[in-house]
């Protein structure tokens, strides 16, 4: 039983890792910062009217790096 455990949770960690990888390439393909785009989907669930732009007057704590290169080192850790 407790190899079963083992492998929902490794199961459960893949989906989570792969529901994220779409929100990543989905912030990266609309060139929206994450926070940016959480706020949109949530307006939208809420039914409130919403627009996604890529220049945000909100001010967000993390900005969108410029180049795929700041992201490298974040993979080795």
């Amino acid at each position: 039983m407790k190899d079963y455990e083992t492998e929902e949770k490794k199961q459960a960690a893949a989906d989570v890792l792969f529901q994220y990888s779409k929100f990543a390439l989905a912030c990266i393909g609309n060139q929206v910062r994450p926070c940016d785009l959480r706020l949109h989907l949530m307006k939208e669930i809420s039914g409130i009217e919403t627009s996604l732009k890529k220049a945000s007057s909100a001010p967000c704590s993390k900005p969108i790096p410029e180049s795929s290169s700041s992201v490298v080192p974040m993979l080795d850790r």
